[in-house]
């Protein structure tokens, strides 16, 4: 009797642990938010009719519906190194800069990034990245940092842009001829390249302090903006810079640009700034809140799209009429009752 009931608990005991290690179907993970309400987000671009976005531990989203919703992208491999720019070329390409000197790149309009640069023991943080009109790709950042790929990103080599030395480089755009390009960065430093960012010449300085941004003007002019509100403009010859008055000593981080010529841009406080005289002077479109405005776009509707410390913002064309007649002065400079944020971003970041 004790035999029996020895080797049928051994049974027991064998079939527990076939059952234990044998292979199941592992059940599906709950699905995880990020909340893009909450975090830091540095850059915001279209691509397409879709808006991409990018910040904070390596995160990246995208929005179809104009920034009522944010999904989380796939990144790989997870770094969670700050995401700086985002940049698309056309509706499927883009590239992403961060800290660590990393590159990302993506061939959906967003879904998914594939890391193509890397590197932990010089860690300097790149700041800003083009596709210059030879093919190649530059890609600047701290310390006077500049990487350039000649086989779309497959490999990058270092190169030293005469003038700069170990200051930061902070940002690159190009005007619409493509031919006329320009570079910004700390202690005032302005570069200009007439022919496609293949060489480029330091512009006399005129201002000592940081530079964070460039935005072309009607008629081929430029506005630099950065520090303490600090913003100069100047024609398309470079020839003088005069200083812009700006309401507020603020920092700016962003610029965009309306197809009616309209400037804004964004910067501390919460505050956006427009211009309609070609930047000759600056008003206060919208201001309130902790949170720095670190980046701006618009939808086709008129919608402003932000990017911030506090997260992602959609400002609808009511919410901006609402603050310039001054209607709801309080809500709009203490909460974020005008600037709606963006929902949850749905799906791990994988």
């Amino acid at each position: 009797m004790r035999t029996a009931i020895g080797l049928a608990m051994a049974a027991v005991v064998a079939a527990s642990a076939l059952y234990a290690f044998s292979a199941r179907p592992t059940p599906p993970l709950p699905e995880t938010r990020l909340p893009v309400n909450r975090m830091n987000f540095t850059t915001i671009a279209p691509a397409g009719n879709a808006w991409v976005a990018g910040g904070e531990l390596g995160t990246i989203v995208s929005s179809g519906d104009e920034g009522k919703s944010w999904t989380a992208d796939k990144v790989d491999p997870v770094r969670y190194a700050l995401i700086t720019r985002i940049v698309f070329i056309d509706d499927k390409t883009g590239m992403a800069v961060g800290h660590e000197g990393q590159i990302l790149r993506s061939d959906d309009g967003g879904k998914d990034w594939k890391e193509l640069h890397f590197d932990e023991k010089n860690g300097a943080p790149l700041m800003s990245i083009a596709k210059l009109p030879s093919g190649q790709w530059l890609a600047v950042g701290a310390f006077g940092r500049a990487l350039r790929s000649a086989d779309d990103g497959k490999t990058w080599e270092q190169i030293t842009i005469p003038g700069v030395g170990d200051k930061h480089l902070n940002y690159i755009t190009k005007a619409a001829d493509g031919h006329r390009w320009m570079l910004v960065g700390e202690h005032g430093l302005v570069l200009t390249s007439t022919d496609g960012g293949e060489n480029w010449s330091v512009v006399p300085p005129f201002y000592n302090g940081s530079l964070y941004g460039i935005v072309e003007l009607a008629g081929g002019g430029w506005l630099v903006y950065g520090m303490r509100g600090n913003a100069y403009r100047t024609d398309a010859g470079l020839r003088e810079w005069t200083k812009v008055a700006v309401p507020a000593p603020i920092s700016m981080y962003g610029s965009a640009k309306l197809a009616d010529g309209t400037l804004l841009l964004v910067g501390q406080g919460g505050m956006v700034l427009r211009s309609t005289d070609n930047g000759k002077t600056l008003t206060v479109a919208r201001a309130g809140g902790r949170s720095a405005f670190t980046d701006i776009g618009i939808a086709p509707d008129g919608t402003w799209l932000i990017a911030s410390e506090g997260g992602l913002l959609r400002i609808d064309p009511a919410a901006q009429a609402a603050f310039a007649a001054n209607a709801a002065p309080a809500a709009l400079l203490t909460s974020t009752a005008s600037a709606t944020p963006a929902t949850q971003a749905s799906g791990a970041q994988k």
